[in-house]
């Protein structure tokens, strides 16, 4: 897993500053991501109670049985090396332009994902199969439609699979970590464009994504020519991390102040909220030609709402 930047994507000749019309379109697509997966992290968890005390238990899924933590405030740490494994391995296949290992990795990766998320209201048989041919039809079609619609499912199924593991501290110190090396990879190394564009290149990108123009596919016979489309797209890590510190903020708020599910969830949205807030907002200031990482913004968002949230317990 890892975080990307936030930029738009010009063919192989460079970056851009995008439209209102892309920029309202990612950010709802974003705000989707965020409202479907809290949603299923709702109906996904159970409240019990067991001598007076609460607790949330979390269910198997098609990946099996979560793995149970004791101590969850240092979960972050183990996150952060997968993300840099993940990063590295990711750079391994930039570096030897292994795209068809690269096409495995990725395609395990949606299959089991959106089969996680599916899991939450289908049978583990049925969630598994929808989910292979999702994912075959993501790799193999390519259409910007499907591409999207099953971003949504794979960042749920991701959180539905930190979230046993993980607190709200713990989520805290790891958008921390994670927005710090954001701003790194960006501004310093700048390695994220170069993963950036070879998932572009090689047709299986890790976030949303949306071109500026969608072309009819030719007639028999017509002749084609091939043409440089300006595309817009946002990183995965940049749905991902708000969505698993959001979630941790629902049961932080069951945990911690008794609230029923649906409760924690309303308070939830003003997380999103401000979080959505900020993405815009780094949409709309964007200059032409300058890189920005998303992740920073986005984390300033989600502790801003949880700030709101947390004064609102006390009313």
């Amino acid at each position: 897993m890892k975080t990307t930047d936030l930029y738009i994507l010009l063919g192989d000749s460079g970056f851009m500053k995008h439209s209102l019309k892309i920029t309202l379109i990612l950010v709802l697509l974003f705000l989707v991501t965020q409202l479907f997966g809290l949603a299923t992290v709702t109906k996904y968890i159970s409240v019990g109670e067991k001598d007076g005390d609460t607790f949330i238990d979390h269910s198997a899924t098609m990946l099996g049985e979560p793995p149970e933590i004791e101590n969850k405030s240092t979960t972050f740490i183990w996150i952060t090396l997968a993300v840099v494994v993940g990063t590295l391995l990711m750079l391994l296949f930039v570096k030897y332009n292994l795209s068809r290992a690269w096409k495995v990795w990725f395609f395990l990766a949606i299959w089991m994902t959106i089969g996680t998320s599916l899991s939450v209201y289908l049978n583990d048989y049925s969630a598994a199969a929808i989910a292979f041919l999702l994912a075959l039809y993501r790799i193999f079609r390519q259409n910007v439609f499907v591409h999207n619609i099953t971003e949504v499912f794979v960042y749920t199924g991701i959180v539905v699979v930190f979230l046993p593991i993980i607190n709200l501290m713990s989520a805290f110190v790891l958008l921390l970590i994670i927005s710090l090396y954001d701003m790194y990879a960006v501004w310093k190394s700048k390695h994220m464009v170069k993963m950036a564009k070879f998932q572009t290149q090689s047709k299986m990108f890790a976030g949303l994504f949306v071109p500026y123009k969608i072309g009819r596919k030719p007639k028999k016979g017509e002749k084609t020519k091939k043409v440089k489309v300006k595309h817009a797209i946002l990183g995965g890590g940049d749905m991902a991390f708000p969505l698993i510190f959001t979630a941790t903020v629902i049961e932080y708020l069951i945990l911690s102040f008794g609230f029923s599910k649906l409760t924690a969830f309303l308070y939830s949205l003003i997380v999103v909220g401000c979080c959505t807030a900020t993405l815009l907002g780094l949409f709309m200031k964007a200059k032409k030609d300058k890189f920005y990482p998303a992740m920073p913004f986005i984390s300033a968002g989600c502790y801003v709402g949880f700030g709101i949230v947390y004064l609102l317990t006390f009313i």
